[in-house]
């Protein structure tokens, strides 16, 4: 499993984000507090708060490609 922090600042980032994610057959996570929702589904997200950074988890030992894809969101803690 791979975690980072990501930053979803407008409505584009989100879809751009959620149409990067289901590209890949794997899972992956957005925890926000005790929430968390599945990264493929975009009414999951609008349900987070964007306003601060959101833990991601990507549910796969061999994700560099898709770190390197979403890299534009990622936030450094």
């Amino acid at each position: 499993m791979k975690t980072a922090t990501i930053l979803l600042n407008t409505i584009n980032d989100v879809k751009a984000f959620v149409n990067t994610v289901i590209k890949y057959e794997f899972d992956v996570d957005l925890i926000s507090g005790r929430y968390a929702i599945d990264a493929k589904s975009i009414m999951g997200i609008f349900s987070l708060d964007l306003s601060k950074p959101i833990k991601l988890q990507a549910h796969s030992d061999n994700c560099d490609a898709f770190m390197a894809d979403i890299k534009e969101f990622i936030v450094e803690d």
